[in-house]
């Protein structure tokens, strides 16, 4: 008797080739199952794509005009130095397709089928590709869709904006620029164009830029972006774009009118899952418009699982990826894992860069029964102060009054994305101020302060 023929196409079906699909995807293969992977646009998703990589080339290019303004003071001198932006542009795009081209030369080699084209869902089992006449079944589905810019579309005149995205591809560099929002997006963009020489300014609507992070961190760094050349309008936003013979004017709630070449809006992302099927599927949406998940990635549909930007958690590669991990431990492997996300460290790439890992000192007392010991640091690094800049580093810790962990670092400054890596394993750790203290510095460095931090702040808000 001849055997059955499978029930699916595919044990694993996932929509989203990032780096949370590709990696759920890869060690699902790996481990014997049949597996398929769909992305709309290309491999590599939003981190390789149009996010963080890219990203950190523009900052890596736009921080040239700085060293070289430091190495001024150090005897160095340069004649015509200039940057040319599309051998910049063309350099970057080849990196990215080197990139995105091992992303899925990896898929092909654990034996996944990339599928090439935008997946929307049919029902629970059933996925259909776009406009190619292709639909598939699979026993269990993961949606990886990540996420998309968001701009305000009833602003009269939003039509004349970009977003990140565009950024990336300007046919030119411009030599103004406006960018709406306060986030790190919208930071680190400031950073960039103002470092490769555009006149830039950077609008938020709230009271001060990185809402969430530790108030020290929002008033050091809005200071010190602005020694970088980034004027910095708070509490403020748009009324109107209007688009005239010699740019765009921006047309400002507190009277204002700015003229740009370009105005981009950074003013946050939003999960993609728009026109995707989930309501057909059985996959319900929470309050915020993210997909509804339980601990370990689980959507309301019993066979259908969701992780990365898409579910709003913590919006972090490393995190989707680690979420990918636990997908398939959970689902694949009988132990049940889920992704723990506390004390994860981040960093912003702004100038200068922003590294935090744990609780923000507001956090803290509010979590801290016996309350908080901060100690807190500003200082001209030795670089500088060679070249008499005026530019200062921040460096806090929050420990725990009662237990003596540390509970919260905090710092701003050259290399502080770098040194905030090391500083999360012994977060993570729950090492105490005393074990910190222990630790013999390295000198001279930066990184030293934080191990020889003694004196205690007044018990009031750092912040003021």
């Amino acid at each position: 008797m001849p055997p059955s023929a499978p029930k699916y196409d595919y044990d694993l079906f996932v929509i989203g080739a990032g780096s949370g699909g590709v990696r759920a995807a890869r060690l699902t293969a790996l481990g014997g199952k049949k597996v398929a992977v769909a992305e709309e646009y290309r491999v590599g998703g939003t981190c390789v794509i149009r996010g963080c990589v890219p990203k950190k080339f523009m900052v890596m290019a736009s921080e040239v005009s700085h060293a070289l303004e430091i190495a001024e003071g150090y005897g160095w001198s340069f004649d015509n130095a200039k940057f040319d932006w599309p051998t910049f542009l063309q350099a970057k795009d080849v990196e990215i397709a080197r990139l995105s081209g091992i992303y899925a030369a990896n898929l092909g080699k654990a034996g996944v089928e990339l599928v090439h084209g935008r997946a929307v869902l049919k029902d629970a089992h059933t996925v259909e590709i776009l406009g190619k006449n292709q639909t598939f079944t699979a026993e269990k589905i993961l949606i990886a869709t990540g996420g998309r810019p968001w701009k305000p579309e009833s602003l009269p005149g939003i039509e004349h904006a970009i977003t990140s995205e565009e950024a990336f591809h300007l046919p030119e560099l411009p030599k103004r620029i406006l960018i709406a929002g306060g986030g790190y997006i919208a930071v680190e963009f400031a950073g960039i164009f103002a470092g490769l020489g555009v006149e830039t300014t950077l609008i938020y609507r709230g009271p001060n830029i990185l809402r969430g992070f530790d108030d020290d961190v929002r008033a050091h760094l809005a200071g010190e972006i602005e020694k970088r050349g980034v004027k910095v309008i708070l509490g403020c936003q748009h009324e109107s774009i209007e688009k005239t013979d010699s740019g765009l004017v921006n047309h400002l709630e507190n009277g204002m009118k700015i003229e740009t070449d370009v105005v981009l809006f950074a003013t946050g992302r939003i999960p993609h899952v728009k026109e995707l099927g989930l309501e057909q599927a059985g996959v319900e949406l929470n309050d915020e418009g993210a997909i509804k998940v339980d601990p370990y990635s689980k959507t309301t549909a019993d066979n259908i699982w969701a992780i990365g930007d898409v579910t709003d958690r913590m919006n972090l590669t490393p995190v989707a990826i680690r979420e990918a991990v636990a997908f398939h431990q959970t689902v694949y492997r009988d132990n049940p894992q889920h992704f723990d996300y506390e004390a994860v460290a981040t960093a912003v790439f702004s100038q200068p860069p922003v590294g935090v890992v744990g609780l923000t000192e507001a956090e803290a007392r509010r979590s801290c029964s016996a309350g908080v010991d901060v100690y807190v640091t500003r200082f001209r690094p030795m670089k500088y102060a060679f070249t008499g800049s005026e530019e200062r580093v921040l460096m806090k810790l929050v420990v725990d009054a009662d237990t003596q962990r540390v509970v919260g670092v905090h710092i701003v400054g050259p290399e502080s994305p770098e040194m905030i890596q090391l500083a999360a394993i012994a977060v993570k750790a729950g090492l105490t101020k005393a074990q910190w203290d222990a630790t013999c510095a390295v000198h001279p460095t930066m990184a030293e302060e934080l191990v020889t931090l003694k004196e205690k702040q007044s018990n009031a808000t750092s912040a003021g």
